[in-house]
């Protein structure tokens, strides 16, 4: 075909237009990309995306977040650290990111307690705290729930008859929950009954861990009316033996059986059947899009009627042993027997609500408290369910959610001073390029000849 210059204007002004409309459209996504954000996280931990948790926690904060990063000029410093941030800001698009370098502004560093280079602070709804390196997401989350709290009231809990203590470090102590809750801005207070004229009530709740001897009546007196006048309790059983406690169990309509719960599928996960699994959780806030496995050793079954004057409303939470039992008899040999033994499921837990005044009262009775010990709190979504109860008692609903795990990778591991490290670098940064490019040509050249 001859080419003429009218025929030469009329492909310049088609290619011109072609590229025009490419250059517009290119345009549009860019400003269609500052409103929507559409990703696929592929990773095998999901690291680029944050977890649902996260999500939630974001979700129930409406303010802007500011976060001040003093780092260096350090270009690939501040690009991990931007690649961190950047996860909370596609999910939330008022938080501000400002950098600041300590070495140029060292009173603003000073003023703001920095410690460490990369150090971030975080500050929402003028409350601030610092986040140290490395990052992890479950720092973050706990920090920004922290932050949200804007009434840190205190978790009581009773001490001086061997109940689990919350900042135990023994394998049956409530340690490692206590810690958790602390991350999570609780506090953590255990008020002396034998000396005070009341149980405080200025705190959250009320936590009984399991005490081994019988709670004294002046003490017993004392929670009784600390109930009585709307305060929140969370009440983890050993046994059938109350310790003195069988009135604050009249008054909140609360049996609890003889025996302890076989589960017989736990030998299926190589655990002892005397630790059962749950096998389905109530219609409750605290359980409410809550899918992970718990595991209860040596639970007991309760039941929870209220009483009608004071109007408690019954939930139950968590039911085991499907195909188990309630063993009333030895646990040497465990045998079901059915004139003596209950055959499951079981329920060894409930939460009781109430209206009371203008902020309603609630309580959470567990038939375990083993779950939550340093040993077992860590197994499946035993701490998760702690927290969420805990959540639940101090009215932060918001917050039950089920909490941001650390994420792992898949490492490959190259031993120093091995030939590895330098082939698969300078294959990846200059062979492969360099391979794709020699096809591409040959490739151009074989059709260009058909």
């Amino acid at each position: 075909m001859k080419i003429n210059p009218k025929l030469r204007f009329q492909l310049f002004m088609q290619n011109s237009f072609f590229v025009l409309l490419f250059l517009a459209l290119v345009a549009l996504l860019g400003y269609a990309s500052r409103d929507y954000y559409v990703a696929r996280d592929i990773t095998q931990s999901n690291r680029n995306t944050l977890t649902e948790g996260s999500l939630n926690v974001l979700k129930q904060m409406p303010a802007p977040i500011n976060i001040t990063v003093f780092a260096s000029n350090d270009d690939e410093y501040r690009r991990k650290i931007h690649a961190f941030l950047a996860r909370y800001q596609r999910s939330k698009l008022d938080i501000n990111v400002t950098y600041v370098n300590p070495a140029e502004q060292p009173k603003l560093a000073q003023e703001a307690g920095i410690k460490s280079e990369g150090e971030l602070v975080v500050e929402y709804q003028k409350r601030s705290e610092n986040l140290a390196p490395p990052y992890v997401e479950q720092d973050m989350t706990n920090l920004l729930v922290r932050l949200s709290r804007s009434n840190q009231r205190a978790v009581m809990y009773l001490e001086g008859h061997g109940e689990r203590n919350m900042i135990g470090v023994k394998s049956h102590d409530l340690g490692e929950f206590g810690r958790n809750l602390e991350k999570k801005g609780f506090k953590l207070a255990n008020p002396d009954l034998t000396k005070l004229p009341a149980v405080p009530t200025d705190g959250a709740m009320l936590v009984i861990a399991g005490p081994q001897v019988d709670v004294s009546a002046v003490e017993v007196q004392k929670i009784i009316t600390y109930l009585e006048a709307g305060g929140n309790l969370l009440w983890l059983l050993e046994d059938d033996n109350l310790r003195g406690l069988q009135p604050v169990a009249d008054f909140l309509g609360l049996t609890v059986y003889p025996g302890t719960v076989v589960d017989m599928s736990a030998a299926q996960q190589g655990a002892d059947v005397k630790v059962a699994f749950n096998g389905l959780y109530g219609e409750h806030a605290i359980t409410k899009n809550f899918m992970l496995r718990t595991l209860f050793p040596e639970a007991r079954k309760i039941e929870a009627r209220g009483t009608f004057e004071n109007g408690w409303e019954v939930s139950q939470l968590v039911e085991v042993a499907g195909n188990g039992w309630l063993e009333k008899g030895s646990l040497d040999k465990v045998n079901f027997d059915d004139k003596t033994d209950e055959a499951g499921p079981i329920n060894i837990a409930v939460a009781l609500e109430r209206v009371y005044g203008k902020k309603g009262q609630r309580a959470v009775i567990i038939g375990n408290a083993n779950f939550l010990s340093n040993t077992f709190v860590t197994n499946g979504g035993n701490m998760d369910f702690g927290i969420n109860m805990v959540n639940w008692l101090a009215g932060d609903d918001n917050f039950i959610t089920i909490q941001p795990r650390p994420l792992k990778d898949v490492n490959v591991a190259i031993p120093p001073g091995s030939l590895a490290a330098p082939v698969i670098f300078l294959g990846f940064r200059y062979a492969l390029p360099i391979l794709l490019l020699v096809a591409g040509v040959w490739l151009w050249w074989r059709r260009r000849k058909a």
